[in-house]
């Protein structure tokens, strides 16, 4: 399975635009998680696999391998870690995250 990246076709959308491949990366099964908890510090490969309820080695193989393709994480010493894009991306992510907590709170009140 290819990384999905600008200027390419992705599932959903044969444009190209950028927004489409953030998208795809990022709502294959696994992707959101290994950055979430890379947002917080550094972890080996067995930390992280840890952290992700004992996924796959292979599995979790490819999606490092798949997320360091996008340029959101590198590896380093101390293990993988957010690269400054993987960071950026998390920064902008915040905005979202508390939309969905104000649309959690009106769907909630809503089937009450």
């Amino acid at each position: 399975m290819s990384t999905p990246l600008p200027n390419q076709a992705v599932r959903g959308s044969t444009s190209g635009v950028p927004i489409m491949a953030v998208f795809d990366l990022l709502g294959r099964k696994w992707n959101m998680r290994i950055l979430w908890e890379l947002n917080n510090k550094p972890m080996s490969f067995r930390g992280l696999q840890a952290r992700c309820d004992g996924m796959s080695p292979s599995v979790l193989n490819t999606r490092i391998k798949q997320l360091s393709e996008a340029k959101l994480i590198d590896k380093t010493e101390q293990g993988y870690q957010l690269s400054d894009m993987g960071q950026s991306l998390m920064l902008t992510l915040n905005p979202l995250r508390e939309w969905s907590h104000k649309w959690h709170k009106v769907l909630d009140s809503d089937y009450k």
